[in-house]
């Protein structure tokens, strides 16, 4: 965010605004809480994005979109399968895009105008009108019974008396469906990170035209020391980030982030790495997602052994092993 065009970003932890028995009770409530705070900034609209969600979107031609279409409130949907709207808030549009229904998760999910096997699915971003959006949000917290959730309530209480319209996130040059994933699982989050040591992954990180600003520490480069037989320092088919040191052990089909270190003898394939880890000697760790700060015993096995694991760790329903350090008996440490 650049400052001198007076951007910026706010941290506003979850907290009990309103008594010490509520806190935020649904996606609609956390905004609500916070109500006040976006009053005293005057805004003319408000976008409203879902946290867990991975993709790469220019939310200015939506705006502008919302703005053309004079608009109370504009939804950003995808484009999937008939089979896949089941696990989705779904919306029936008409020619026009204006949306005519919302209905979450149906089990015959309406179709696109003109087409037979593809449903328009709410990707969980929404821009209002500010003064729409507060008035809304007033009437919803003032509602017995309410969820406090958009998708559940606001939106299709609002639906037809209001101007809703539904803006399908398409790449602007090809026309076809950009680049979106849901990572709110440890399976979904798993997969999306697998995706991108890809030959030629839907997300392109290299993409020189659309740049990922984010903070990054100073690190050295990436090493890999040792070249004997038994003893060498690899990686294969993986991302790895600065900091790391791969000290004669392999990696395979990885993702390592910043200030990793894997250790002599060791094995690591298929696997997420989060900063600072430390893997010990002769350990094998395959399908896992480690968590930042880890210290992996020497000689320990994560993702071989099912029954093994689920003593020790999370084991999602796709079988990736989740390691925290809460798990391993250890202290979080989260000083850098």
């Amino acid at each position: 965010m650049r400052g001198e065009f007076g951007e910026y970003v706010d941290l506003m932890p979850a907290q009990q605004r309103h008594d010490e028995h509520s806190w935020y009770q649904g996606t609609a409530d956390a905004i609500y809480q916070n109500i006040d705070i976006l009053r005293a900034r005057n805004p003319e609209f408000v976008l409203v994005l879902a946290g867990d969600h991975i993709y790469k979107m220019d939310y200015s031609v939506m705006l502008a979109d919302h703005v053309a279409n004079k608009a109370d409130l504009t939804i950003g949907c995808i484009e999937v399968s008939l089979e896949d709207a089941k696990a989705f808030g779904v919306m029936h549009v008409d020619e026009n895009r204006r949306v005519k229904a919302f209905v979450e998760k149906p089990e015959n999910p309406p179709v696109m105008p003109g087409r037979e096997n593809t449903a328009l699915a709410s990707m969980g971003i929404y821009i209002f009108n500010a003064g729409f959006l507060f008035e809304q949000l007033i009437k919803d917290a003032d509602t017995k019974g309410s969820s406090r959730d958009f998708g559940k309530d606001i939106i299709p209480s609002v639906i037809e008396k209001y101007r809703v319209n539904a803006y399908p996130f398409l790449d602007l040059q090809s026309g076809q469906q950009s680049y979106w994933r849901d990572v709110g699982t440890i399976d979904a989050y798993w997969a999306a990170n697998m995706e991108l040591v890809g030959v030629k992954p839907d997300m392109n990180l290299y993409d020189n035209t659309w740049p990922i600003w984010t903070y990054q520490a100073q690190t050295p480069p990436a090493k890999f020391v040792f070249d004997d037989d038994d003893r060498r320092g690899q990686a294969i088919d993986s991302m790895v980030s600065g900091g790391c040191v791969i000290s004669g052990a392999t990696v395979r089909h990885s993702l390592l982030f910043s200030m990793v270190r894997v250790n002599s003898y060791s094995s690591v394939q298929d696997s997420v790495i989060l900063p600072e880890v430390n893997v010990g000697r002769h350990c094998r760790i395959t399908k896992a997602i480690i968590e930042k700060g880890c210290q992996i015993p020497e000689g320990t096995v994560i993702g071989e052994d099912r029954a093994e694991d689920e003593k020790r760790f999370h084991v999602s329903e796709g079988g990736v092993v989740l390691v925290t350090s809460d798990m391993l008996g250890q202290r979080r440490n989260y000083v850098r």
